[in-house]
């Protein structure tokens, strides 16, 4: 199987690094055990870029690997170390790079050297508990995982970048005429389809610099997908003019000029787009025998279209300078009718988070699914293993308003309630009314919600509400034995020396 030197559409899977995960750590020294949360952040993945690099002409690289994946970013460390950042992968395009998603919808249309675009961000590094920590929950014991990159499958498609474009039948001459109007060296021989790249030269005609490329391959029927011009036709979109190159030494009987002319102009018209293209005819090979008799014979045939007629020898150089210079007028005519760019003021200002629909929530037969960026990020950075960081994730989506929506629209205790993308979607039981508690608990790990009764917190409190009516020599004690005997406590063992709600004493049952 030959192995394809040119390539100029490719299938390309990018995935963007995985932010790196927060860590839960305490400060310690001597004396000084518990010193503080000190976890540090995870550090962002590395973003997928696109950049044009005028070196690079071919897609091949991404032909032979298809998929490219950015480096994650590090994990966060203690004593408030942050993870590092993934570096960004860049990957060179050459210029006229078409980019398009699965759909086919245009991404991006990379133009110019050093243009480039970013194609999957890099995920988000989670956050340690250092930077979890507040006034209500003073040593946070989770932090939050990194998100993943952004993961998606583009089509990149090459239009090359010339100011004219050289279309004609197979051995027309193209590349030789290429090769004598520039430096560049393309591989001519005395066979068709010698040429299975587009070439590009680089031509200078006075004061004007234009670039000129060939299609190769263009026979009857290759809109159609006969011969090679079917995978070339798209590279003349981007020309300013287009040249017919025409054969006049062509050996094969029943083609003459005129019609191999009317051929590559219906060609043209099928792939569409090209219209409005200005035209100029290059009657090439006059230097062999019967050549210049047989441009007499074809050049008023071919004036009638009102196109301007070169009589050329690429082998010669007789009639190139007429040509080139016909060529930069063209060229230097539409580079001055195309409106001057403007480099813009690029001014950013925060979206509006007003009249945005932050999440939605809808009734399906699996149960209540809610959707939203807010509320599928938070998924991905929940360590679920952990109880407090679970309570911290229902405290962001009650202060969000997700257990409101559910009761207006008729949820009832027990419904499932899943978040996220159906295909990877977190199940709850929907709980209404329970106070979320990240911010209250009392020791790490654990999560009030999932205490249902809170008897001696209750005891306590009624308790100091009794000993304003106590009897004359009747100690705290003594109210706490009424008080058990009277609700049937009697039998469970309370400590009665612990501290009053006002004192820092732990309210856990």
């Amino acid at each position: 199987m030959a192995v394809p030197t040119f390539v100029d559409r490719v299938r390309l899977h990018v995935v963007a690094g995985r932010g790196g995960n927060g860590v839960a750590s305490v400060h310690r020294e001597k004396f000084k055990p518990l010193g503080g949360p000190d976890g540090g952040n995870g550090g962002p993945g590395g973003s997928i870029i696109l950049r044009v690099d005028p070196d690079v002409t071919t897609l091949i690289d991404y032909h032979h690997q298809a998929r490219r994946v950015a480096p994650h970013g590090g994990h966060g460390a203690g004593a408030h170390r942050n993870g590092g950042h993934g570096e960004d992968l860049v990957l060179p395009v050459p210029e006229g790079t078409v980019v398009t998603d699965e759909d086919g919808e245009v991404l991006a249309d990379l133009v110019g050297p050093g243009t480039e675009m970013t194609i999957a961000e890099g995920g988000r590094g989670g956050l340690g508990n250092a930077a979890l920590a507040s006034a209500k929950r003073k040593a946070p014991g989770f932090a939050l995982l990194g998100e993943p990159g952004e993961e998606l499958v583009i089509h990149l498609e090459l239009k090359v970048v010339a100011d004219i474009g050289l279309v004609g039948f197979p051995s027309a001459g193209k590349s030789s005429l290429i090769a004598a109007l520039s430096r560049a060296r393309p591989k001519i021989a005395d066979y068709p389809f010698t040429t299975l790249v587009p070439n590009l030269g680089v031509v200078k005609a006075g004061d004007t610099t234009f670039t000129v490329a060939d299609v190769p391959g263009l026979i009857e029927g290759a809109s159609e997908g006969r011969g090679l011009g079917h995978d070339f036709l798209r590279h003349v979109e981007r020309c300013a003019a287009l040249v017919h190159v025409v054969d006049l030494a062509t050996l094969e009987p029943g083609r003459n000029p005129a019609e191999d002319l009317d051929v590559i102009e219906r060609e043209l018209e099928r792939y569409g787009g090209l219209a409005d293209r200005p035209r100029l005819v290059a009657l090439n090979k006059i230097d062999v025998p019967d050549g210049r008799d047989m441009a007499d014979i074809v050049r008023a045939e071919v004036a009638e279209r009102g196109w301007p007629v070169f009589d050329v020898s690429a082998a010669s150089h007789e009639g190139l300078r007429q040509l080139s210079f016909a060529m930069a007028e063209v060229v230097a005519a539409r580079r001055a009718a195309e409106p001057r760019e403007e480099s813009t003021r690029i001014v950013i200002r925060p979206r509006s988070t007003s009249a945005a629909v932050e999440f939605t929530v809808k009734e399906t037969g699996e149960g209540w699914r809610v959707r939203g960026e807010k509320p599928e990020r938070w998924i991905r950075q929940t360590d679920f293993s952990n109880d407090e960081a679970v309570g911290f994730l229902a405290d962001r989506l009650e202060r969000l308003g997700v257990e409101k929506k559910l009761v207006e629209l008729g949820a009832n205790e027990g419904d499932p309630v899943l978040i996220g993308h159906p295909d990877n979607a977190v199940v709850f039981d929907f709980r209404p009314g329970i106070d979320a508690g990240a911010q209250m608990l009392g020791r790490r790990g654990e999560d009030q919600r999932f205490t249902e009764s809170r008897v001696a917190r209750q005891r306590r409190r009624a308790i100091d509400a009794l000993m304003a009516d106590r009897a004359e020599g009747e100690e705290r004690a003594d109210v706490a034995r009424r008080y058990d005997e009277e609700h049937g406590l009697a039998h469970l063992d309370f400590d009665d020396d612990e501290p009053a709600d006002g004192d820092d004493g732990d309210d856990w049952a």
